[in-house]
């Protein structure tokens, strides 16, 4: 009860100090999506050299999303006993080792080992931050939720942009798909020394898990935002893996396809920035999650199905769409509690199961090219994800709370 107490009584942080933690945090987004992203701008690169075996390939485009769901629940347990700050930043420590380690190789036995425990340890620091990004929102911006929402969910966005845009005119530049993956290193731990010193000094209060929120596990509406989520993560984690491979796929070079991509997710951020403040204006969600559910399949599926002369378009709705499903299936975290601590529970819950499941899209779409040497098929599987996405977007955009 005593350590109840001294939490309420904590006065609030500082203008300069909520300033620099806001801009902390959007920088800690900018770093959240270029792991997927680089791997996939150099595939191809990567197997015309050899460095890997084909089923290696399915493991390292589905590991870090199946880690995002695995490490998830961990996370509100850590920020308790650690505090939010401290967890974030052993995060972004832990993910700037994965990506120093990941193009590393041991000779005799390759790159391989190395890839495949790089990859796995930024999947896990990257679950961390997902969790505990939207409970900080929650704890120190109630009274900005849509623009903080907005701001480090376009940072997110803005992560697979650099990733995608980037990492293969490196890889032109030093002629080496390792130096084009190590390069994400250096952004990463300047992140975690400038976040270094706010993290350490932020004040701490153990909580008494029995007063942490509410029991999601057993809330019907937590349970129709998880769902909603892991069905826009089935989409999200296939495109930010796939999408590249299946533009390259249909004849388009790499450079060509890395500049596509990014422009689709240039216009993802764009979503993401608007999307979160236009959901918490609304009196509830259920139209604007339909909408961009459906949006967001039909630009996938296009991507694949479509006329090659309308590329550009059906990936522009792809971006817009994505940026915006994602970013308001996030934003449900905070509409739909209370609380710090329920939204901490509730963020755990849907990203963990919710991620958990999406990774299942990934894996889905690398066993459907093996087997068929296409992409169609996928195409109007993820159509049809959209319209059960649609349904649970519904659900979830009732004006309710997790009780």
């Amino acid at each position: 009860m005593g350590s109840v107490h001294t939490q309420t009584m904590t006065p609030g942080p500082s203008r300069t100090r909520l300033a620099f933690l806001g801009v902390c945090l959007v920088l800690i987004g900018l770093n959240l999506r270029t792991v997927f992203s680089s791997f996939a701008a150099v595939l191809n690169e990567i197997r015309a050299a050899g460095a890997i075996p084909e089923w290696a390939v399915t493991a390292l485009t589905t590991v870090p999303a199946t880690l995002l769901g695995v490490f998830a629940p961990l996370a509100p347990v850590l920020a308790r006993r650690f505090g939010a700050e401290r967890v974030l930043l052993g995060a972004m420590a832990v993910l700037t080792g994965g990506l120093l380690i990941r193009p590393v190789d041991l000779g005799t036995l390759g790159h391989l080992p190395l890839l495949l425990l790089g990859t796995a340890l930024c999947g896990a620091a990257i679950s961390l931050c997902n969790v505990i990004l939207p409970t900080v929102v929650k704890r120190d911006f109630q009274h900005r939720l849509g623009l903080m929402g907005g701001l480090y969910t376009t940072a997110i966005c803005a992560s697979a942009a650099l990733g995608a845009g980037f990492t293969y005119p490196i890889f032109e530049l030093s002629g080496q798909w390792t130096t084009a993956l190590l390069a994400w290193a250096a952004p990463a731990a300047v992140v975690a020394l400038l976040f270094a010193p706010l993290a350490l000094r932020a004040p701490h209060h153990r909580q008494d898990a029995d007063h942490d929120g509410a029991n999601v596990w057993r809330s019907p509406v937590a349970w129709q935002v998880t769902l909603f989520m892991a069905l826009q993560a089935m989409s999200s984690f296939s495109v930010f893996a796939w999408l590249a491979p299946v533009l390259r796929d249909r004849g388009i070079d790499g450079g060509t396809a890395g500049v596509m991509v990014s422009v689709s997710i240039l216009l993802q951020m764009l979503g993401s920035l608007v999307a979160p403040a236009l959901a918490a204006k609304f009196r509830d969600q259920r139209g604007i999650n339909v909408v961009l559910a459906l949006m967001t399949g039909a630009g996938f599926a296009l991507s694949i199905l479509g006329p090659l002369e309308g590329i550009w378009a059906w990936i522009s709705l792809l971006g817009l769409g994505q940026g915006a499903l994602t970013a308001v299936a996030l934003t449900m975290i905070m509409l739909r509690t209370e609380d710090q601590h329920t939204a901490a529970r509730l963020s755990g819950m849907m990203q963990g199961v919710g991620y958990g499941v999406g990774s299942v899209g990934t894996l889905m779409v690398a066993q459907v090219h093996q087997m068929t040497g296409t992409f169609t098929l996928a195409g109007w599987v993820f159509l049809g994800i959209s319209l059960v996405g649609a349904v649970f977007g519904y659900l979830a955009g009732r004006r309710r709370l997790v009780e």
